[in-house]
């Protein structure tokens, strides 16, 4: 049972415990995310140099725009894959201006 003398001392702030404080989250996902699309942006881009411009060069465009969106903190790599996103889409037309056809082949 309470007595009142018990609800009193509960009260007390020198023996009344406080909860832990929270753990910190490791690290944001969102800027995880940014970095990754960063870093995606800059190998599709760099890929679709060689193969499959007409996808890998959107693709590169677009997650170069959502990881500098996002605020990565490798905006020099996200940039770089805008670049090289828009430099395959300019080698693809150039291809296709020589071939007059949307494959081309080397030889």
């Amino acid at each position: 049972m309470n007595t009142p003398g018990t609800a009193l001392r509960s009260r007390n702030p020198r023996t009344a415990r406080t909860p832990a404080p929270a753990p910190a989250p490791a690290a944001a996902p969102a800027g995880r995310q940014a970095d990754g699309m960063a870093v995606a942006s800059f190998v599709l881009g760099l890929v679709g140099l060689l193969a499959m411009n007409l996808l890998l060069g959107p693709a590169s465009i677009v997650l170069a725009a959502l990881a500098l969106r996002r605020g990565t903190t490798r905006p020099g790599r996200a940039r770089l894959g805008l670049v090289l996103g828009v430099a395959d889409l300019v080698v693809l037309a150039c291809l296709v201006s020589a071939d007059r056809t949307w494959s081309w082949s080397i030889g």
